[in-house]
């Protein structure tokens, strides 16, 4: 029987498979973007601005840095038994001009990134029980005809 997937963080995230989002917030006043969102006031200390409207935040970016991760964070993330190292990138988002962190799809290691290479937003399991898979967002390098070969 296939498991229900649902996000392991409720309100983070679209589940559109085909078109996942992250859901961040923008300042009515500076037009600044949050992510995570933001409901109480603009985190941005040069405004006054307290109206945010949750927003859908672009899918793809630029990628700003990278590392890996060789041991399992502490509760309450769940870690796989064995633990599997996994690369984490932090992704720039061009029109809203943040940085979003986030596993890497796994398959994907340090060897396989550069700085500045093009990177899109997936869903993938971070766990699952006996009834669900638990999903996150994860970033992958945006696959063309010239690089589909080597990632």
């Amino acid at each position: 029987m296939a498991k229900t997937p649902v996000p392991a963080i409720e309100g983070w995230f679209t589940q559109d498979a085909n078109d996942p989002r992250l859901l961040g917030s923008q300042c009515t006043t500076c037009k600044n973007y949050f992510f995570p969102k933001e409901s109480t006031f603009c985190r941005n200390p040069a405004c006054d601005g307290n109206e945010l409207a949750e927003v859908p935040l672009g899918r793809r970016g630029k990628l700003w840095s990278f590392t890996n991760n060789c041991y399992p964070p502490p509760a309450p993330y769940v870690a796989t038994d064995p633990f599997e190292p996994y690369a984490i990138a932090a992704v720039e988002l061009p029109e809203e001009k943040i940085v979003i962190l986030g596993q890497v799809e796994p398959g994907i290691g340090v060897d396989q990134l550069e700085a500045g290479m093009e990177m899109e937003l997936v869903l993938g399991p971070l766990y699952e029980d006996e009834e669900h898979e638990y999903l996150i967002w994860k970033w992958r390098p945006v696959r063309s005809a010239s690089n589909a070969q080597s990632v």
